[in-house]
Parts: structure tokens; C-alpha cells; sequence
């Protein structure tokens, strides 16, 4: 076995033949430096060059074009050079008052070496050759990108009918056998696929899952080539995609399969967790499980953390308004999206790198405190004062992450009677008429009071703000100048229960 990690490079290459092939050149091979199979090696680039030893600059793969302006005398040193640095070709211009007629060592180093020797006449410039292969590598990248196109397609129907339908889809399109393979070398799909996996195959895979950023190794088997994947988007993810054919994949190919590879990780978390929560679902909704069970099953802890976000400045985009994009994010599938505003579920709080990703993305954060998954639905009283402060700071806010955070201390069910009691009248002002009073006054006092950036996030003009924070002293008989009062208020609005 001889593994090697491929940086699934998707360079445009031509075939020699097709260079030589091009009549317009009236290119003539020497023959006898020709070995089997060089007229389809690739050609990247075509180089002019009358250095005496240009291989330092040389990146392999080019069709290398002189007129032997400064041949130098150790011909052999010259074309192993070249052969050694992956050069395709070597083109020799004849030239009148310079090389008339092709050296004879030129020709005998070259047949030696096995570097493919082509003789350019007088009336093709170097120009020309180089032009050539510029189209014809354009062209090479258009029928690439076509093909890629095509197999993107298929693919992506193919998903719609789950992890067999994509696997099958991707060995038609590849012409090769495909496994999925799972943790402990489970196989989660196949398509013609050897089983038992081979010894050198599942050695191959430990490679993989034991590097640091690999994205694909490949390997020659008695019967071809194998190559090993991780799914997207982890270079050690726990599924790998494993492919084996007789010949190897070229750039395109090796793009076809990163796309297959990427819908196969998607395709098979998705029903991982669709599979999950459904169980989760049924479980709940005939009572054979409870919330704290649910939690455990779906988040792998009965205490959860409520996530809160809300439109920060523009706004997300399209894309972070998916519940798919917040869940890899959260680490949840528990997540609902409405406009300008999402709810999820966790079982830990989001590391603050993710906050602020989040931020970035449009979405201003905020974490509640850690509550058994029973209870879930009396801390949403609390996220809406922390959304309330994350919005008046402006930035993400975390309940227990600060020295003066006292939750901890204080018994649920006292602070939610006290709140009950002390936030009462506004309760029944709000609920016999739409006046708002409740989010209106955590707004102000999350604002520090201020009638301008209230009136702005709420939509209404100051003077509805003024108006509405009048009724709450008068229906609460406080006076909000004392500090004293926001502050019980700003409590109570935190620990007040949710409606029913």
C-alpha cells in the first residue's frame, strides 16, 4: 500500500496529444523519446524559457519551449533536470542563424531521459503554442465545469431520497464502488462496495481520522485506486466517504466527489436528527417520556439553557435566518425562526466565539440561565430582559456568566410569586386592551429610561412611550425616578411568569 493525503486539487490539465495534435503547430515528436503513455500526460502551462537550468522555477506539468539561445554543454545535466522537476515537454524552436537543424545530443539526452522531445519549426512562434494551449485549457475548464455542473445536479436530486439514493448516484457518476462509513467502521451506506472493507482500505481510514486537517488520502490496491474522504465540513469527521476504481480521479472527478461527500454528511445528519426527533416527539406526545428525557435524548442533559436572538442592525441575511445554519451553530436541533427573531434550545451555553459569530451574521444573542428541561417555558419571562439588555448594550448577554449574578440563591418559585404580585395590574391593563405596557417598560428600563432609544425599538413615536410609562406609575402607584423601584421592577420583569 502506498497512501498519500491529496489536497483534491481540481487544476485544468490538457493531454500532450491534444498539444501535438494541434495541426496549426505542425509540432513533429522525436520519436524515440517518446515512452508509453507520455502523449497523455498533462500539460498545465507552456513556458519559454533559455535559462541553462530553469527547473528552481518550475512548478511540474509545463510544456517548456526553447531555441536553444544558451544551450548549455552538459546537455545530459540539462534535460534530467527538467525530467526531475515534472516537466511534460521540452520544445525545441529551429531558429535560422541559431539552431537550423535539432542538436544530435539534444536528441540523444532527451531519448535517454525519456523527456518527450518536440521539434518547432520556423514558422511557429513560440506565441502561437502558447496561445494554443491557453485556449485549449480554457476550453478543458468549460467542459469541467460542465461536467461538474451535470453531476451537481444529479446528485442533489438524488439527496432527496436519502443516504442509499445519493450513494447509488455518486457510483454512477464516478463509475466506482462507494461505502459510508460511519464510527467504529459501521457501514452506514454502500454501492457495490467490497465487504469486509480490505485491510489496506480500513488502514487507510485510520490515516484520515488520525490527521490533523486531511481532506482525502488515496491509495494503490491490487485492484486500483481507493480514495478516503471525511464528510463536510469536518477534516475529521466521524463518517468518512471511501470510493474505489481502476483508475484514479482526476480534478474534476475529485470535485464531484467532494460535492457527493458534503451531501452525504448533510443528508445523513439530517436524518439522524429528524429520526431522533421524531422518536423525541412521539415519546412526548403519548406520555411514555418526559421533558427532562427528551432533553437528555435530543441535547444529551436534562438542564437546558434557553437562546434567544434578535435582528441586530440590518439583520441576518438569507442564509442565517435557516433553522439548518443556527442548529450547526447552537449545536441544537431544537431551533424555531420567525422573522427578525429565533428561539432555541441547548444543553450548554454557546461559547462566546459563537455569540459573536452570531452578531457578525446579524443576530444579537442572549443565553438564560441553566433550568431543568421541565421548566423550560417559566424562563422565557427572563430571556426577554436579557434580549432587552443585549439589545440596549449591544452586544450578546449571558445570565450567570458575571460576578454579580445572584440567581443561584434565590428559590424559583418565591421570585415568580413576587413577580406575579408586583406586575399584576399591568398584566390585566395589557390583556384587556392592546397596550403593550409590560414590554414597554422593560424596554424603557433597559434603556436606562431613555425615551429615544425606546420609542425606536418598539416601532412608536416617544410620545406613545412617555404616555405608556405614565399609565405604568399610575397603575403600579410608583414613582420610576427612584432607582430603588426600577430596580424591583427590572427583577419582577425577569422572574415573571409567561402567559399561559
Amino acid at each position: 500500500m502506498t497512501p498519500n493525503t491529496d489536497p483534491l486539487s481540481t487544476e485544468v490539465n490538457v493531454p500532450l496529444r491534444d498539444v501535438v495534435g494541434n495541426r496549426e503547430l505542425a509540432l513533429e515528436v522525436v520519436p524515440e523519446t517518446l515512452r508509453p503513455g507520455a502523449l497523455d500526460t498533462p500539460v498545465r502551462w507552456a513556458h519559454v524559457s533559455e535559462l541553462q537550468d530553469p527547473a528552481p522555477y518550475l512548478l511540474g506539468g509545463e510544456l517548456i519551449l526553447t531555441a536553444g539561445v544558451d544551450l548549455p554543454e552538459r546537455i545530459d545535466r540539462y534535460v534530467r533536470g527538467l525530467r526531475d522537476a515534472g516537466v511534460t515537454a521540452l520544445g525545441f524552436g529551429l531558429t535560422p542563424n541559431v539552431h537550423e537543424t535539432l542538436p544530435e545530443s539534444l536528441r540523444r539526452a532527451c531519448a535517454r531521459c525519456g523527456l518527450p522531445l518536440l521539434v518547432v519549426p520556423p514558422r511557429t512562434p513560440f506565441l502561437a503554442i502558447n496561445r494554443a494551449v491557453s485556449v485549449a485549457l480554457t476550453e478543458a475548464g468549460q467542459r469541467e465545469q460542465r461536467r461538474i455542473t451535470a453531476a451537481r445536479e444529479a446528485l442533489t436530486r438524488a439527496a432527496g431520497g436519502g443516504l442509499g439514493e445519493l450513494t447509488s448516484a455518486l457510483a454512477a457518476v464516478l463509475r466506482c464502488w462507494v461505502a459510508l462509513v460511519g464510527a467504529g467502521d459501521v457501514l452506514a451506506a454502500a454501492h457495490d462496495a467490497p465487504v469486509p472493507l480490505p485491510p489496506s482500505v480500513r488502514e487507510l481510514m485510520a490515516t484520515v481520522r488520525a490527521g490533523s486537517g486531511i481532506r482525502s488520502a488515496t491509495t494503490e490496491t491490487g485492484g486500483g485506486f481507493v480514495v478516503v474522504q471525511p464528510v463536510y465540513p469536518q477534516a475529521t469527521a466521524s463518517h468518512l466517504v471511501v470510493v474505489g476504481r481502476s483508475r484514479r480521479l482526476d480534478g474534476a472527478e475529485r470535485a464531484i466527489l467532494a460535492v457527493g461527500a458534503a451531501l452525504l454528511g448533510l443528508v445523513g445528519r439530517a436524518g439522524s436528527d429528524a429520526a431522533e426527533l421524531g422518536a423525541a416527539a412521539t415519546g412526548l406526545l403519548l406520555g411514555r417520556t418526559s421533558p427532562g428525557e427528551v432533553a437528555r435524548a435530543l441535547l444529551g442533559s436534562e438542564v437546558v439553557r434557553l437562546v434567544a436572538g434578535t435582528a441586530y442592525r440590518r439583520g441576518p441575511d438569507e442564509v442565517a435566518q435557516r433553522p439548518d445554519w443556527l442548529r450547526a451553530r447552537l449545536d441544537t436541533p431544537l431551533v424555531s425562526v420567525s422573522p427578525g427573531r429565533f428561539v432555541a434550545i441547548a444543553g450548554s451555553a454557546p461559547p462566546v466565539p459563537v455569540l459573536e459569530d452570531l452578531r457578525a451574521h446579524g443576530w444579537l444573542a442572549a443565553v438564560g440561565t441553566p433550568s431543568p428541561a421541565s421548566r423550560a417555558a417559566s424562563a422565557g419571562a427572563e430571556l426577554e430582559v436579557l434580549l432587552s439588555r443585549a439589545s440596549a448594550l449591544g452586544r450578546p448577554v449571558v445570565a450567570g456568566d458575571a460576578p454579580l449574578d445572584f440567581d443561584a440563591l434565590l428559590d424559583p418559585g418565591a421570585s415568580r410569586g413576587f413577580a406575579s404580585k408586583a406586575l399584576e395590574p399591568l398584566v390585566v391593563l395589557d390583556r384587556a386592551g392592546d397596550r403593550a405596557l409590560v414590554p414597554t417598560l422593560r424596554t424603557w428600563l433597559a434603556h436606562h429610561g431613555g425615551w429615544e432609544p425606546t420609542a425606536a425599538e418598539l416601532g412608536v413615536h416617544r410620545n406613545s412611550v412617555r404616555h405608556r410609562i405614565a399609565q405604568v406609575e399610575k397603575a403600579l402607584g410608583v414613582d420610576l425616578a427612584d432607582p430603588e423601584t426600577r430596580m424591583r421592577l427590572w427583577f419582577a420583569l425577569r422572574w415573571i411568569a409567561p402567559d399561559p
